[in-house]
């Protein structure tokens, strides 16, 4: 039986936690097993950025774990055990709220699966028991779908939601299918009075049911959502402008396409080589990860680095 887990950041019985609740109710009646968990009932610390999770996993010395005591554990067994992530944030000042970001720093480079699967190949070939590597479930083929709420009433003040909540899926390799973005919630007393937004959510969950019952690898990262996107890779609309001009990037996937205007209309060519090198495909996290491996603190290290910082220690610092 597959499983699904929904994650809600949204307040308890707010419009994110139902929204959530309706797509698993769907994945349910489709003979699903699921699960349902809400961020801001978890103690869960920000990332300290003391790197020992990638440190450890490089070296051979760790498997991935954070030092960190709190409630990480209880989403991190949550989601190795799940087949499928449904992920629903309301809005917070354009974007996700700060718990929904804690959490994808902790997950981050912790779970990234290319840094996971070189840590347990090398180490299974070094003798190492299974216990002393990175969970073997962190390689398991998932699907997920993201859900963005907000109360404007003018869309574009959820700009940075659907973009940003791609960092949840992007380090496990997360396969999203679907997504949707319910704005100008405030017109509405609560989102089950909005029979359009609960149906869409109902589709949702019929969408990640049907993923995980597809017979081909094809079928299942098969691209559900209702909304294409401009990127034909993560289907979000935001758009950047290399630093040269020349070219068009999706700062979700980090891949850049050549822009022209047809029928009045801006349209992006990004090609299939751009597109199999997504940072959301394991080419694009492979290249990231070789990329830290090769360069991080190589040729740059600092002989008398403790001297150099003593001017800054303390410095303009008061007991608030």
């Amino acid at each position: 039986m597959k499983k699904v887990l929904g994650i809600s950041f949204g307040r308890k019985m707010g419009n994110t936690d139902v929204m959530v609740k309706t797509a698993l109710m769907e994945c349910e009646k489709a003979g699903c097993q699921v699960k349902f968990l809400r961020g801001d009932d978890l103690d869960i610390k920000p990332c300290t950025g003391c790197i020992s999770c990638v440190v450890g996993m490089t070296t051979g010395r760790g498997k991935g774990g954070c030092p960190v005591k709190d409630d990480f554990h209880i989403l991190d067994e949550a989601l190795m055990e799940c087949d499928a992530v449904i992920v629903g944030s309301p809005t917070y000042v354009l974007s996700p709220t700060g718990k929904f970001k804690v959490v994808c720093d902790r997950i981050g480079p912790s779970h990234d699966i290319t840094f996971r699967k070189a840590t347990y190949e090398e180490g299974l070939a070094a003798g190492k028991s299974p216990d002393q590597l990175p969970d073997p479930r962190s390689f398991k083929k998932r699907v997920g779908a993201l859900i963005s709420v907000g109360g404007a009433m003018t869309k574009n003040w959820l700009a940075f939601m659907l973009p940003t909540m791609y960092e949840f899926t992007m380090s496990m390799g997360i396969d999203v299918v679907d997504m949707h973005e319910y704005h100008g919630a405030m017109a509405c007393e609560h989102v089950l009075g909005n029979d359009t937004q609960m149906e869409r959510m109902r589709t949702m969950g019929k969408n990640i049911a049907e993923a995980l019952a597809a017979e081909t690898e094809e079928e299942r990262t098969r691209w559900r959502g209702e909304e294409q996107g401009v990127c034909p890779v993560c289907h979000c609309n935001m758009l950047t402008v290399s630093e040269d001009g020349a070219h068009i990037e999706c700062p979700v996937c980090g891949i850049s396409g050549e822009a022209s205007m047809q029928d009045g209309k801006l349209k992006v060519n990004f090609s299939e080589a751009q597109q199999k090198r997504s940072r959301l495909h394991w080419d694009g996290k492979l290249e990231h990860s070789t990329e830290i491996k090769t360069q991080a603190v190589g040729p740059g290290q600092i002989p008398d680095l403790a001297e150099r910082k003593k001017a800054y220690q303390g410095y303009a610092e008061q007991d608030w």
